[in-house]
């Protein structure tokens, strides 16, 4: 109840609005990757995050491990 549904391929750019192009964001979060350049893709159905230019040159992909399935 304390997520944000984020459309990856944004809606107004002819995004639709489905399991496979969504991923759920702490507001928080949410609100990061609308402001900040962040991106966010989904790889075998986990999102990898990329952080913008100006805090990684390389924007190497990160993935949050903590909530991982064994």
């Amino acid at each position: 109840k304390h997520c944000d549904a984020h459309h990856i391929h944004h809606w107004a750019d002819g995004g639709d609005t489905s399991i496979d192009n969504g991923v759920l964001l702490c507001r928080h979060h949410h609100r990061l990757i609308h402001r900040s350049g962040w991106t966010v893709t989904m790889v075998q159905g986990v999102p990898v995050f990329y952080p913008p230019r100006w805090l990684d040159p390389l924007r190497k992909p990160r993935r949050n491990l903590l909530h991982t399935a064994a």
